[in-house]
């Protein structure tokens, strides 16, 4: 049997590519005339010692406009990047004796096929209390769409485990070395001090419902359909535990560890720089604070880092400008990129806080090497169709886990004073 090809573009993918391009068309068009305007607003400022309100009331406006375009524009890219279930080639006997059985349990509660696939699997902590394990694509294929929309996720480490917790061992002092001459005598070195972090993993869970007429029609996608109904679910959650989670059945977010000035860093605290003035960046040179923050990080860590902060947040620095006066702000140079600030990109995470005195509402560092997501392998589904009759409710669980893994690799903007 030959292999199945990938479908050829459609009429609607060639349709959401012309849409893709006209909103990106349309979001640099406005992003011009953000920066006229924010041009006036400056020369004002610097001729009259101070702004026309009709000038920055339109400057707020503009930016306002261009979040909201590059959100519909980060969703449109996110529709055309999801891949279709099913296309990867002919599945196995064993893959498609799993699909028909698990299809046959959310459709109609006929779990016999699935208890006895996994018995003979040897799989003995399911059933009907606990639900069944989704077949491996659709498994995968939420992956691929947490990796897309989790914008923490985007940019951390993601290990898979098979266990409850993860223990990651690190050296407390680091390995001890010595001079010697080359007849001299060595004297015996140290030994490294080695402690370990854990990393637990917690249940994330959602419950969508499903009508009976929809579990009958034949045409519907089972698969595609929970993929649809958990990827926005799943992400919003984990996203926020990423950043503000207290460890407590959750994921340990990056905000919520000790905050200390970066003069006084020590492991397990995050380093930050203040902008001196509470609640809001200095009247003069504000883009200093912000360069002040990219080199608080060493230089190993820059390499592969990453701006990450709200969006309004983000408006209000785009307004900045270097000494030569070009804008800091970058908007992304094809669709479905990443803005740059002063070079790097910038990941938009809405649960960051807003500026505010005494709040990091800014991040910086290289989230590869600072902060590690852990998924549990496996996804489960339970159908629940008595609890709210007509309809079934699927409870479909995941097991996630986060932390920071190396503190040094994370800073933070702190909007207060020493």
């Amino acid at each position: 049997m030959t292999s199945m090809q990938p479908a050829p573009e459609t009429k609607s993918s060639g349709a959401d590519h012309a849409a893709l391009a006209d909103a990106f068309d349309e979001f640099m068009t406005t992003f011009e005339a953000f920066r006229k305007e924010n041009d006036r607003r400056l020369g004002q400022i610097e001729t009259r010692k101070g702004a026309d309100a009709v000038t920055a009331e339109k400057v707020d406006r503009i930016s306002d406009a261009l979040d909201r375009q590059k959100r519909a524009l980060d969703e449109l890219a996110l529709k055309r990047a999801r891949p279709a279930l099913g296309r990867e080639g002919t599945p196995s006997l064993a893959a498609a004796e799993r699909k028909d059985a698990f299809e046959a349990y959310m459709r109609s509660g006929d779990e016999r096929a699935l208890r006895a696939l996994e018995t003979k699997d040897m799989s003995y902590g399911s059933g009907p209390d606990g639900g069944y394990l989704v077949p491996d694509g659709i498994e995968a294929e939420i992956g691929r769409r947490l990796a897309v929309i989790s914008p923490i996720r985007s940019i951390a480490t993601v290990r898979q485990v098979s266990t409850a917790v993860l223990k990651k061992p690190f050296t407390v002092t680091g390995p001890v070395a010595s001079w010697a001459g080359e007849t001299d005598a060595r004297a015996r070195t140290n030994s490294p001090v080695l402690d370990q972090l854990q990393f637990p993993t917690a249940e994330l869970y959602a419950l969508p419902a499903a009508t009976p007429s929809l579990l009958d029609d034949a045409v519907v996608d089972l698969e595609r359909w929970i993929v649809d109904e958990v990827e926005t679910a799943f992400a919003e959650k984990e996203t926020a535990a990423f950043v503000n989670g207290d460890g407590d059945d959750k994921p340990t977010g990056f905000l919520s560890y000790d905050v200390v000035a970066e003069a006084s860093w020590a492991w397990e605290k995050i380093g930050m720089v203040d902008t001196g003035v509470a609640g809001q960046f200095p009247a003069t040179h504000p883009s200093d604070k912000l360069v002040d923050l990219v080199y608080a990080l060493k230089a190993g860590y820059r390499q592969n880092a990453h701006w990450v902060m709200n969006r309004k947040t983000q408006g209000a620095i785009r307004k900045f400008k270097d000494v030569d006066g070009n804008y800091l702000w970058q908007p992304p140079a094809t669709p479905g990129g990443r803005a740059m600030l002063m070079g790097f990109p910038l990941v938009e995470a809405e649960e960051m806080p807003d500026i505010a005195a005494g709040a990091t509402p800014i991040a910086f560092g290289d989230f590869r090497r600072g902060y590690l997501v852990v998924d549990r392998t496996g996804v489960r589904v339970l159908r629940d169709p008595y609890s709210a009759k007509p309809y079934v409710l699927f409870y479909i669980t995941k097991r996630v886990g986060g932390g920071v893994q190396d503190f040094d690799a994370i800073k933070l903007m702190r909007f207060g004073t020493a």
